[in-house]
């Protein structure tokens, strides 16, 4: 992202030694302040967050384990968001899916419990105790929470 600001003066400025160095400070200076205004930006979306991920978890009541990769920890700020509010079939689905991506929630009233199925065709990255504790914390006391965890992993046979 170069930052070139003589180009916004006029040409006969181009000649000018002094300006030349003066406008060369300016935009440097002016490139690591956009720099470092793109990266705090990032920091407003769980998503793209690094460095304000203890913010995120201590302002949600997460135990900051700085062990964890940036992906476990993302996933455990964005579970705690979606867990607000009534908790449905739906919620449930989109806590796990901040984990894995696809996920599936088959409800069985009659038991007093719901299954939530695990899809993954590259195995599992990590461990799945935070979605485990996750669903814990919101799921409703009188029901019995089960997974069932498919991985299907395809290779080329020689």
């Amino acid at each position: 992202m170069e930052v070139n600001l003589l180009k916004y003066l006029p040409s006969y400025y181009k000649r000018s030694t002094v300006v030349n160095d003066i406008i060369g400070c300016q935009s440097s200076e002016l490139q690591k302040f956009m720099i470092s205004l793109n990266s705090m930006s990032k920091q407003f979306f769980v998503v793209l967050a690094d460095t304000s991920l203890d913010r995120w978890e201590k302002e949600l009541g997460i135990k900051i384990n700085p062990n964890l990769s940036l992906a476990e920890r993302r996933g455990k700020i964005i579970s705690k968001l979606r867990s607000q509010g009534t908790v449905t079939k739906e919620a449930i689905k989109q806590i796990a899916q901040s984990f894995i991506s696809d996920v599936d929630v088959v409800e069985d009233n009659e038991n007093y419990r719901f299954e939530i199925i695990l899809n993954s065709k590259i195995g599992f990255p990590y461990d799945l105790d935070s979605l485990y504790r996750s669903i814990e914390e919101v799921k409703p006391v009188h029901l019995e929470s089960k997974y069932k965890l498919n991985s299907i992993t395809s290779f080329d046979f020689f």
